[in-house]
């Protein structure tokens, strides 16, 4: 999800605080920047952040920034690390914010693998389950379209994939960044963070926070180790099943079920995307399904299961989709426009002003930070042609391999991809520079459709899936390491370390993301629509490959005219958000967000809202405090539930039980 960030009265601020030390700075190498002691901590927290991000992506599909935590963590180990050494009386390597960067780069980059490596959607939806959940009767819904997650195929795919992404765009990296001056709010502001750190006071603030995380960490760990006790066996007892807000509304889903993730989450998404996640869950599950409920029996058959298509999960899913799509393709137009209007007005100017003007000695010293900064940029050069003969040969090893993973998507089919995917991924790339917003997943799902209805009904469905992975993995890496770009760029950091340190990250996660998800795959029962990992997206991703295919056919009564009217809803309300004055549009809610619950209900949606409301109460409070420790209190929270996951999963590996089920009933059935 993408947010607006101002970030040239900070840009001027932190400048005008640290441009002295900076002058006093020594530069290491760009081999220097890269440590042993950083790689190390980067593993440690790639593995910790796949595990949360796989969590996330299994239950609601929501993943919010993890990039502050990165950096705060990153810092805070390296820093106790030194710290611990020199009291031992050893010598040891000062903590740049170079190797502090080139941390936080290696993370980003492998957990971000978790994310585009389809865990949660194209490539889970490919699997046996999801297939016997959508219907062996299903039109378009064939058994030869099945592969179920194996360990080293996953490996084998991300290895071919991954990296085409990081090479697409090197040889543009100085005009997107120095020409066009991007703003790459998230990359600018990281790279503002990790300037802080350095700094005395920054430091002193950054101890903390780390202190802060560590709080709510370990009440987070032991919250979830609590809960755990009393959840029984099966998906119906615990914490996670309480009708707080009364049994009626439990049956629809409205309750708060105690989760630290969530609220956390709340804390880190904007006001507006949480109250969009919730005014989506009141539209569905308060007012939309009771209604079409009661039409059961004429608009589709009475008797169907509570997952049977042709029934109320039909509607859940393709009014999600619909949501889903109309939002991605808004968007996706829209930033195309940006993106054109902005190269042309950058063509009819020599520069594009970096900031506004100062007066004075300020200017001066600012002008020379910036020379400063493109001399250390452009210093370590990455050749061209280096660039692309990396991508030619590893497009032409994938072209080769990936039709031995999937034979429904044909090598030429793969080639395509391959010609076509460095303008989609330059598309990506400047739209995130300008907005902050990443559309990796609408490429994907461009390519899902395209590829599935091509190859046809042997093997679209495969196919499209297949594409739609190929696709997402270079639009996505390739935004991420022009906004690695930047952040190096703002922390006096050398490009060249900025791309080998992502290549690292990309190793990483080729490795540490299919680990992880591989830990879930094994100890919980995923994609179970009533269990709590339901991997939403892959339900979804298979049904818009078997639309490419098939079409709309079978759907139940008036679904598609209800889906029609919501993808046109997202249109419109995604309009009235652009056309309407900031005061206004600030109220009016985002239409992806309010897709998720339509097809998961609404209790995340409740955890969410109790993390925005604790967060506005704190702004009225003390808006300080709210904006120095909210990260670091959601981090906490976020952390300590994924750290619970681990001695969760293998506690459930070995069969061993929670010993107590809660469970709640009516009076009169005698509830525990």
């Amino acid at each position: 999800m993408g947010s607006e960030l101002e970030v040239s009265e900070p840009l001027i601020e932190e400048s005008e605080k640290i441009i002295k030390e900076e002058e006093d700075e020594i530069i290491p190498e760009w081999e220097d920047q890269i440590t042993l002691r950083g790689l190390g901590v980067s593993a440690l927290l790639g593995t910790l952040f796949c595990i949360i991000t796989h969590k996330l992506n299994l239950t609601v599909g929501i993943i919010p920034s993890l990039n502050v935590a990165a950096g705060l963590l990153g810092f805070f180990f390296v820093k106790s690390w030194t710290s611990l050494l020199s009291k031992l009386g050893f010598s040891v390597k000062p903590f740049t914010r170079q190797e502090n960067t080139v941390i936080q780069t290696c993370v980003v980059a492998c957990y971000g693998l978790a994310f585009s490596g389809g865990f949660g959607s194209y490539l889970i939806a490919m699997n046996e389950k999801t297939y016997n959940l959508i219907g062996p009767t299903y039109p378009g819904n064939r058994a030869e379209d099945v592969k179920n997650p194996g360990l080293w195929w996953m490996m084998g795919f991300l290895f071919v994939v991954s990296f085409l992404g990081l090479f697409s765009l090197v040889p543009l990296r100085k005009v997107m960044v120095m020409d066009y001056k991007l703003t790459y709010p998230s990359g600018t502001a990281t790279a503002m963070l990790i300037n802080s750190f350095h700094t005395t006071s920054g430091a002193e603030l950054a101890g903390k926070q780390v202190k802060c995380l560590g709080k709510y960490l370990s009440f987070s760990l032991f919250w979830s180790c609590f809960k755990w006790f009393f959840s029984g066996i099966g998906d119906s007892c615990g914490f996670d099943n309480f009708p707080t807000l009364g049994l009626t509304l439990f049956k629809n889903t409205f309750y708060f079920d105690f989760s630290p993730t969530y609220v956390g989450c709340g804390l880190i998404c904007p006001h507006i995307v949480n109250c969009s996640v919730l005014f989506g869950a009141i539209i569905s599950w308060g007012f939309l399904w009771p209604f079409i409920s009661k039409h059961a029996g004429d608009w589709y058959p009475a008797d169907l299961g509570s997952n049977d298509f042709k029934g109320l999960y039909g509607y859940k899913v393709f009014i999600a989709i619909a949501l889903i799509l109309g939002d991605g393709l808004y968007n996706l137009i829209k930033i195309i426009a940006i993106t054109v209007k902005e190269i042309s007005n950058s063509r009819s100017k020599e520069k594009l002003p970096i900031m506004q003007e100062l007066p004075g000695s300020e200017d001066s010293k600012l002008l020379l930070e910036q020379k400063r900064r493109d001399e250390i940029f452009l210093r370590d050069r990455i050749p061209s042609w280096f660039a692309g003969a990396g991508y030619v040969g590893l497009a032409a090893i994938s072209t080769a391999i990936v039709p031995m993973i999937f034979p429904p998507l044909k090598w030429y089919l793969v080639l395509c991809s391959y010609v076509v995917a460095p303008a989609l991924a330059f598309c990506n790339s400047y739209g995130t520079g300008l907005t902050d917003w990443s559309l990796a997943s609408t490429y994907g799902k461009i390519g899902l459709f395209m590829f599935a209805s091509i190859v046809g009904t042997d093997g679209g469905v495969i196919a499209g899936l297949a594409a739609c992975g190929v696709m997402m993995a270079i639009v996505s890496t390739a935004a991420d390491l022009m906004q690695d770009f930047k952040t190096g760029y703002l922390t006096l950091s050398s490009a060249k370390s900025m791309f080998v340190s992502q290549l690292i990250g990309t190793v990483m996660g080729c490795i540490l993301a299919p680990l992880t998800f591989w830990l879930y795959w094994t100890a919980f029962d995923i994609g179970s629509p009533d269990g709590p990992y339901k991997a939403p997206y892959a339900v979804i991703f298979r049904e818009m490959a078997i639309l490419g295919v098939e079409g709309f056919s079978e759907l139940p009564k008036h679904c598609m005219a209800l889906s029609c009217g919501f993808f046109v809803a997202a249109l419109v309300i995604n309009l009235l958000r652009d056309v309407t004055p900031t005061k206004v549009s600030s109220f009016i809610p985002v239409p992806m967000a309010m897709a998720v619950p339509f097809y998961i209900g609404a209790y995340f949606a409740i955890d969410m809202f109790i993390g925005t409301v604790i967060l506005f109460v704190w702004e009225q409070i003390n808006r300080q405090d709210s904006e120095d420790f909210a990260g670091a209190v959601a981090s906490g929270l976020i952390c300590g539930d994924g750290i619970w996951t681990i001695p969760s999963a293998i506690l459930s590996i070995f069969r061993i039980n929670p010993p107590i089920c809660m469970y709640f009933g009516p009076s009169v059935s005698g509830g525990t």
